[in-house]
C-alpha cells in the first residue's frame, strides 16, 4: 500500500464561527474585527483549494459522527468506500469519527486517497487516523465548500443536524443548478425513506418542489449498489 501522509492545519479556535455570526453589538470596532477576518477567510479558502486542487475525482461521505464502528451503517461506508477508491475514485469526508471514520479507513486501506476535512465540533474528537490528506478548518461553510467543490458523487449516511444540513445543501445546489448534476445517494431505505415520503405527501402538493425534484436523491442499501451508480455515472461523463 502506498501511504502519502500530508497534513494541512490552521489553528483552530473553537469559536471561530460563533464569533464571525454573533450579531454586531454598539461597542464593537468593526475596523479592528471583521475585515482581518474576512482575510482569514480568503486565506483559508485559497489553502484548501491548493491542498486539494489535484485530487482528481472524489467522493464525499457523510453520516453521523456517533456511530460505534460496529454499526451496519458505518460498516457499509467501509465497504463502498473502499470500493470506490479501487475503482480510480478519492474519497473525502468531514474527518471525524463514526461514519467518517468508517469510509475514511476502507479507502486509506487501500491504494486510494483518503482525504479528511476536519472541524472542531463538539460531538467529534480529533481526526480520524484514517487520512492521505488531513486539512483543518476554522470555518463551517469554508469545510462544506471543499467538500462539494472536488466531489462528483455524494453517499449521505444516517445522520443528525449535521448530516441533514449537507444533504439539503446538496440538494440545493443541485436544484438550483449551482452544481453540475451528480449522484446524491441516500443509504439505509429504513432511515431516509420518511423523510422522501414526507417530500411527496407534504412538500409536494403544496407546490413547493417540482415533480422533478424527488428524482434528486437516490435511495440505495447496499454498498454494491453505491459503487455501481456512483462508477457509472463517472464512467459517463469520462472521469474514470
Amino acid at each position: 500500500m502506498t501511504t502519502r501522509r500530508t497534513t494541512k492545519s490552521f489553528p483552530v479556535r473553537s469559536h471561530e464561527d460563533r464569533e464571525l455570526l454573533r450579531a454586531p453589538r454598539p461597542e464593537d470596532d468593526f475596523t479592528s474585527m471583521d475585515p482581518w477576518r474576512t482575510l482569514r477567510i480568503q486565506a483559508e479558502i485559497v489553502a484548501g483549494f491548493d491542498a486539494l486542487h489535484a485530487i482528481g475525482p472524489a467522493v464525499s461521505f457523510f453520516g453521523s459522527a456517533r456511530l460505534p464502528q460496529d454499526n451496519p451503517y458505518c460498516l457499509k461506508a467501509e465497504r463502498a468506500a473502499r470500493a470506490l477508491a479501487e475503482a480510480g475514485l478519492v474519497v473525502i469526508t468531514g474527518g471525524g469519527p463514526g461514519v467518517m471514520f468508517a469510509a475514511n479507513k476502507g479507502a486509506h486501506e487501500t491504494d486510494g486517497l483518503s482525504v479528511g476535512c476536519n472541524i472542531e465540533l463538539p460531538f467529534e474528537e480529533e481526526p480520524n487516523p484514517n487520512q492521505d490528506i488531513s486539512i483543518s478548518f476554522r470555518y463551517f461553510f469554508v469545510r462544506k465548500l471543499m467538500l462539494i467543490k472536488y466531489s462528483v458523487g455524494f453517499v449521505i449516511f444516517p445522520g443528525g443536524f449535521g448530516t441533514m444540513d449537507e444533504l439539503f445543501e446538496a440538494l440545493t445546489l443541485s436544484q438550483t443548478g449551482k452544481i453540475e448534476e451528480f449522484p446524491i445517494v441516500l443509504c439505509g431505505r429504513d432511515y431516509w425513506s420518511p423523510l422522501l415520503s414526507w417530500f411527496s405527501s407534504t412538500v409536494l402538493p403544496q407546490g413547493c418542489i417540482s415533480a422533478s425534484d424527488l428524482d434528486l436523491p437516490i435511495l440505495l442499501d447496499e454498498p454494491a449498489e453505491i459503487v455501481e451508480t456512483i462508477v457509472s455515472h463517472c464512467r459517463s461523463k469520462g472521469l474514470i
